[in-house]
């Protein structure tokens, strides 16, 4: 027994010194050209020095040690963090940082096709084909306001029916918001009580709220491992498959009703020019990558600026000191008489810098989606091989003392001069920069505007629980970052 036990050790000690040794000399490659960084463990890397609910904290403490480029593992694979405004503006502008760096469970639910996770020739061919058929359906055009407009006049509606009692208003922004961009991809709104309508904004919620939390840090970690283990990180891939199947009956009733002299949405543009492309080997469009490049804008044009709403409200419900002054700029530009516009806004620079301010201090994508080094790169005084997942801190700009006198404050004269003007920060980027920053920012800012001011038009706020016990802390605040749950009333004006 002695014999058998002995050999047993024998033989996992060998079998762990045979890994322990795959690990260092794989955590070593690239020693002398990456930065610096925190120690790491074999099999774990830098897991311990991360908090899982505060992950971009831990990264910004990690920064002021290392300096604002370095190195940490996630696992075995080393991940170049970049901070600070300066760097962030260095780094982003060009092609060195324009891949799409390692996201495992976005690979898992999307492959390599759509428009968010691909790289190379399809990211290209998709990404241009998009830019230019959402510009030519009014992205940057007056119909496109009008159906926020129309929208926000629904929503105002909506809320109305509340009579003035407590409700949870997350539902309600992202039918509306969902709503607009439905109206471009998939060439109509939905009513709100329309049940595959709800199941879908459900649905994306549900994998949005997933995102922020430490299962899915730990699939990034140990992808191979968790695939066999249950948990949240599972029902991302299931909610995923059931979006998809949603997206593959639109596209099946668009096939059949297809006029390609006249299209009538994005989904129709894609199906066009799969058919004009269908004898080229080069096209990268696909049914697979319409799919899901539909699903990156639909999911884009959906939950991002309908929790930045969700946040932006809890914090005017946190500060009234900051809605009455809303309210006083709207009366006075719009009134009560007309429909708010875009136009607006140039005479609005309160309003304007409340909303810019909600947008850095709620901080909503900490890290940004991971990019990838397109060749060997020499940045500053290193050298990152190609291929290197590298974060974009947003956090470490939204948050640089440097660029904001009060960054951990809810501060709207951070974009405000002397003169009461809107002051605009060139360190304000909750979109990214460069080439792979959001497709839908001019959208976004015009929906967030335009609802905002038609709700604060129409209606007065009224927390439903003392102001000191109104928590504007994310509840999640992982990859994503989300609001607490809450309630509030609305008073007609």
């Amino acid at each position: 027994m002695e014999l058998v036990g002995t050999s047993t050790f024998l033989l996992l000690l060998c079998l762990a010194s045979m890994i322990l040794s795959t690990v260092l000399k794989r955590m070593k490659q690239g020693v002398g050209k990456l930065p610096p960084g925190p120690t790491a463990l074999p099999l774990l890397g830098n897991i311990l020095q991360l908090k899982g609910k505060e992950l971009f904290r831990s990264i910004l403490k990690l920064s002021e040690k290392y300096g604002s480029v370095f190195t940490i593992y996630l696992g075995s694979e080393p991940v170049v963090m970049l901070c600070g405004y300066e760097v962030l503006k260095e780094a982003l502008n060009g092609d060195d940082f324009a891949a799409r760096g390692s996201l495992p469970l976005l690979k898992r639910i999307t492959g390599d096709h759509g428009v968010i996770n691909s790289n190379g020739e399809r990211w290209k061919q998709l990404r241009r084909f998009s830019i230019v058929t959402l510009n030519n359906f009014g992205m940057k055009k007056r119909s496109i306001e009008e159906r926020i407009q129309t929208e926000a006049q629904f929503l105002v509606e909506e809320f109305r029916k509340n009579k003035e009692q407590p409700f949870d208003p997350t539902i309600f922004f992202s039918r509306s918001v969902s709503n607009v961009i439905c109206s471009v991809v998939f060439g109509d709104r939905f009513d709100y009580e329309d049940t595959n309508f709800l199941f879908l904004i459900i649905t994306l919620d549900d994998l949005f709220h997933i995102l922020g939390t430490v299962w899915v840090q730990l699939y990034s970690l140990f992808p191979n491992v968790m695939e066999y283990l249950p948990g949240p990180h599972k029902k991302v891939v299931k909610d995923m498959d059931q979006l998809k199947v949603f997206i593959q009956e639109r596209v099946k009733m668009h096939q059949d009703t297809l006029d390609p002299n006249c299209p009538r949405d994005f989904i129709d543009c894609f199906l066009i020019k799969m058919d004009q492309e269908k004898e080229n080997p080069l096209s990268e469009f696909s049914m697979e990558n319409l799919v899901t490049t539909t699903f990156d804008l639909f999911a884009g044009g959906t939950e991002i600026t309908s929790t930045t709403l969700r946040f932006g409200f809890l914090i005017l419900l946190k500060y009234p000191e900051v809605e009455e002054k809303l309210h006083e700029e709207i009366d006075r530009v719009i009134g009560q008489n007309r429909c708010p516009s875009i136009e607006d806004r140039n005479a609005m620079p309160y309003t304007e810098a409340v909303i810019y301010e909600i947008q850095r201090f709620i901080d909503i994508v900490p890290l940004a989606l991971p990019r990838a080094a397109t060749r060997d790169i020499q940045f500053r005084q290193y050298v990152i091989p190609k291929g290197t997942t590298v974060y974009t801190v947003l956090s470490s700009v939204l948050y640089d003392p440097k660029h904001y006198q009060n960054p951990e404050s809810f501060d709207p004269n951070h974009f405000l001069d002397a003169n009461g003007c809107f002051k605009r920060n060139d360190a304000f980027m909750p979109f990214s920069s460069g080439k792979r920053m959001c497709l839908g920012e001019g959208l976004a800012r015009m929906e967030l505007f335009l609802f905002f001011t038609t709700i604060l038009q129409n209606f007065d706020l009224k927390s439903d629980i003392d102001l000191k016990e109104i928590d504007v802390n994310p509840e999640t605040s992982g990859f994503s970052r989300v609001p607490h749950p809450f309630s509030f009333c609305l008073l007609p004006r």
